[in-house]
């Protein structure tokens, strides 16, 4: 279970803080939504729940054990948005072994099969990819970590819709065996297959009913 308790973010160099006592809740194997306009804090939280931020005030907790940055960098898993832009490799096999030269291929096999690129070679580049292949992509770097939670930076976006709806039907899939955390300012498809739902307003998060969201959108 992932715990936030009270996580205030308050840089010296704003004025108001950027997060404002977040509390949140999110058991294993649930996928967790957070929707927000640009500027609402869900990147910052991201950010401080990979270790890539330190939290002004408040504590993270995964089951019983309080976490600092460190701990979160291990726990976490995070897919930037327009992660495409961020691939360094010259082929699949070396954008996924960036960082962990000692992976085998036995482990590189299982990620590109949770993300459904198994059959494409990986003497292939990763600008050769589809959108959407670019995306699982991304997804197949951060399993092969094996963290224990999954977070996504607007994980849609410059989408069309047939590839929202896949994308939004493999991570449906790879919530069986992981912990997602997502974040949209435009969250369409993956309300269906949200288990928590929070809006965030200028670092605010307050808890919402997925169902009733879906249900808002389709009568708009």
């Amino acid at each position: 279970m992932l715990y936030l308790k009270n996580i205030v973010y308050h840089p010296p160099a704003t004025l108001t803080p950027i997060l404002k006592e977040v509390n949140l809740e999110l058991a294993p194997q649930e996928l967790g939504l957070i929707i927000g306009p640009s500027g609402s804090g869900k990147t910052t939280l991201l950010e401080i729940l990979a270790g890539l931020a330190e939290p002004t005030k408040g504590e993270i907790f995964w089951r019983d054990q309080s976490l600092i940055s460190l701990d979160l960098q291990q726990l976490g898993g995070l897919v930037f948005q327009f992660p495409e832009r961020h691939f360094c490799g010259s082929n699949i096999l070396e954008e996924l072994r960036l960082g962990h030269p000692e992976i085998n291929r036995d482990r590189i096999t299982t990620a590109l099969q949770e993300v459904g690129l198994e059959n494409i070679p990986l003497n292939t580049s990763p600008h050769a990819l589809s959108g959407g292949q670019q995306r699982r992509l991304a997804l197949a770097v951060q399993l092969i970590r094996q963290p224990n939670l999954l977070l996504l930076d607007e994980p849609t976006a410059g989408l069309d819709w047939s590839m929202r709806l896949q994308l939004a039907k493999l991570l449906a899939k790879l919530k069986s065996h992981w912990t997602l955390l997502v974040v949209s300012h435009d969250p369409g498809e993956l309300l269906a297959i949200a288990d928590r739902c929070w809006k965030i307003h200028q670092g605010q998060l307050k808890s919402v009913n997925p169902t009733l969201l879906q249900s808002e959108q389709t009568h708009e």
